[in-house]
């Protein structure tokens, strides 16, 4: 840059004499341009810097033509995640919260826009702990019948909702009811969401008692790493179940991680039984 200003005006000082007296500012804005086009064309800083690479990121949620959200993930690490479907009622998770906090377990809750709307001390006291918050759409319809406008409308109102009471941009979505097409599941994709189902089933909501949720989570068959599990925010003995259900995980030599850190997000496929492998 130096050699360039010097060689520049080096050369204009020669004729500095020549130039009328009415046009030398004009002239020397036109020389101090010349000069900047020339270092910036020509090598320079901008020359130098160096341009991010362009990833190319695959999400392929298509198996045997049809979209799949994810059940589970497969990975090399014991990481389970444990999930809460927060549609009615909030008694229950002052205890849940401080359940998972004596476990040190982070958790996600996903959550329909009445349940913000009636809970949003709640809502904000959850994100407070550090528990990823999840989209379970405005009305809990079953939007495999929807339009995908209605789609779009049901998961965008819950988001807003949730973005205005912690500022958080939510990222995962369970349709209600586990029901979905393949419109759905791109239509999640679309929007900047992971569509998440589950592979181990509490079946807390039917209120068979503790005993129930514990042996159906921790004897399932289909526990393995990169499970994720489901219960229900507001089901009658949930609460009651969690300790016993997280020390008996523990025991078993599960690690406990939300969703969006147990998922992967970029570059990977899905097998027919809904399991998500990175490529």
């Amino acid at each position: 840059m130096e050699q360039l200003v010097h060689k520049t005006f080096g050369a204009l000082k020669k004729t500095w004499k020549q130039i009328p007296h009415g046009v030398k500012a004009a002239w020397l804005l036109f020389a101090v341009a010349a000069v900047s086009i020339q270092y910036y064309m020509g090598g320079g800083a901008v020359a130098e810097v160096s341009q991010p690479k362009v990833i190319s990121q695959e999400k392929n949620s298509t198996v045997n033509g049809k979209d799949l959200p994810i059940y589970c993930v497969q990975t090399d690490k014991k990481q389970i995640a444990l999930s809460f479907d927060a549609a009615w009622g909030a008694e229950d998770s002052q205890k849940i919260l401080d359940i998972l906090d004596k476990h040190n377990v982070k958790v996600t809750f996903f959550m329909t826009g009445g349940w913000v709307e009636d809970y949003p001390d709640v809502v904000k006291e959850i994100r407070a702990r550090g528990h990823d918050l999840g989209n379970h759409s405005e009305n809990h319809k079953q939007m495999s019948k929807l339009s995908v406008e209605q789609n779009k409308e049901e998961i965008q109102k819950v988001h807003d909702k949730v973005k205005a009471l912690t500022d958080y941009d939510m990222f995962l979505f369970r349709p209600p009811y586990g029901d979905y097409d393949s419109e759905l599941i791109r239509t999640v994709y679309d929007m900047g969401y992971y569509p998440i189902q589950w592979s181990v089933d509490s079946l807390d909501w039917k209120d068979y008692g503790v005993d129930s949720i514990i042996k159906k989570v921790v004897d399932n068959k289909n526990l393995d790493s990169g499970a994720i599990i489901l219960c229900h925010n507001g089901a009658k003995y949930t609460a009651d179940a969690l300790d016993s259900m997280i020390t008996a995980l523990k025991d078993k030599g599960y690690e406990f991680v939300p969703i969006s850190e147990l998922i992967i997000k970029d570059n990977f496929h899905m097998d027919v039984t809904g399991k998500q492998i990175g490529d």
